[in-house]
């Protein structure tokens, strides 16, 4: 398909690096392609960034039918504008898809029309350390309809926004709470899928938690609800002895492409890399004898998040001397040199823009 590009007249101009948040600010352009069942995907391009009309009654606003990817590009110390592992997003994404009953996007011409879009908006793109240009594709359902059903009409858009650190301590380690009142996500259902409603499920404890001073709630099981799953915005990792441990993915968790870049590494490293169920039971113990050495998070927002205090109920388990820890220190710089270019990309993770 050929995509068409209308540019903005009156483009706007990047702040400085020093004073960018996440997620508040937009580029100049978004791409846009729409879905419909006699055309297939159609009319792809790249426009001035602009509201979407809805109609009131359209489905994505009723029953949530939308999925969305989170990536980023990075500028390397020579100008090079590059992608993290970008295909592995559009894969997830197309499983989303498969989940939430969405048409599949076909990957080469999703990464074509990215390139195409970053292009545009180079100039957009960060330079300083820590800071990147974040891309949020996203599809929704756009029926007007108010039955229950699939769409058979879907609007396909990537809109980027410049960011600095996903979190205000940087790369400081946070505090997280156990939720033991509430559940995100249970087995057999949407969990594993980047959809929308799994963020709604998640923000009344969020917010509860935060009224506490934590950053972030740690979910256990839907079920029993005794074992780790994921933290809000991220993955999950413990160092309890000599073990770098995960939880399993099991149908409620997000396969997160950084998690797999942390396993992938720690076996690289010839690390005990561990995927299993966890007992929060067993981290408390752990805590206690000493053997829990850290805990920390990934994910593409914040890439490794370091933990310095779990709470459960009415146990605090403080994590280290509660600066970052040597094992979450190796892996972000080890990902993060990858991602800006200053360390050799040895299993073709980087796609050039």
């Amino acid at each position: 398909m050929e995509i068409k590009i209308i540019e903005k007249e009156l483009k706007g101009t990047r702040p400085d690096d020093s004073l960018l948040g996440f997620g508040t600010l937009f580029t100049d352009h978004m791409f846009n392609m729409d879905y419909s069942p006699e055309k297939g995907w159609h009319d792809p391009r790249i426009e001035p960034f602009h509201d979407i009309p809805l109609s009131p009654a359209t489905m994505t606003l009723h029953y949530g039918q939308a999925i969305f990817e989170g990536l980023k590009a990075y500028k390397t110390a020579d100008g090079q504008i590059q992608l993290f592992r970008a295909r592995d997003n559009f894969k997830r994404f197309n499983r989303s898809a498969k989940g939430l009953c969405i048409p599949e996007l076909d990957v080469d011409f999703a990464m074509e029309s990215l390139k195409r879009l970053l292009k545009l908006e180079s100039h957009w793109i960060p330079g300083t350390p820590g800071t990147s240009l974040y891309i949020r594709p996203t599809i929704i359902a756009t029926d007007p309809f108010l039955g229950v059903r699939a769409s058979h009409t879907y609007r396909y858009f990537i809109i980027l926004s410049p960011v600095g650190a996903y979190y205000a301590e940087g790369f400081n380690p946070v505090k997280i709470l156990i939720s033991t009142d509430h559940v995100r996500a249970v087995r057999g259902g949407v969990g594993e899928y980047k959809t929308a409603g799994n963020y709604a499920a998640s923000l009344y404890a969020s917010e509860k938690a935060k009224e506490q001073g934590y950053a972030q709630v740690l979910w256990l099981d839907g079920v029993e609800r005794k074992y780790i799953e994921e933290v809000g915005a991220m993955n999950i990792f413990f160092v309890i002895g000599d073990e770098l441990i995960t939880p399993s993915l099991n149908g409620s968790i997000l396969p997160g492409i950084t998690r797999d870049s942390v396993i992938q590494l720690g076996k690289k490293w010839h690390m005990k890399v561990t995927e299993r169920k966890l007992a929060v039971d067993e981290v408390v113990a752990a805590s206690q004898d000493g053997s829990l050495k850290e805990v920390f998070g990934s994910g593409t927002a914040a890439v490794i998040s370091p933990v310095k205090e779990i709470r459960y109920g009415d146990r605090i388990m403080q994590i280290g001397d509660g600066t970052p820890g040597e094992t979450a220190v190796k892996f972000n710089n080890a990902i993060t040199d990858i991602q800006y270019g200053r360390a050799e990309d040895t299993k073709n993770w980087i796609e050039k823009v």
